[in-house]
């Protein structure tokens, strides 16, 4: 299917059908595959799938831990005020 490619703003976009939209289940965002000489949009169905499964898999492998502390020790919560 060939199809252009317009101009928005200081970008350029790829504009799909209604067709193309329902029939592969398009809503607001796609992953973008770049492989190989070709781009492959391919629709999200469920943001952060698969996440849960994830971070149980972490917390076995006791790869959860924190990389730094949530408070560094000089710091100045009066400068927030």
């Amino acid at each position: 299917m060939e199809t252009a490619i317009i101009k928005i703003g200081n970008s350029k976009g790829l504009r799909l059908s209604k067709t193309v939209l329902e029939k592969y289940n398009i809503k607001d965002k796609v992953e973008m595959i770049l492989e190989k000489g070709q781009i492959i949009l391919k629709p999200i169905d469920t943001p952060r799938k698969n996440w849960e499964k994830a971070f149980k898999e972490m917390n076995a492998n006791d790869d959860d831990k924190l990389l730094f502390d949530d408070v560094f020790d000089d710091e100045n919560f009066d400068e927030w005020n």
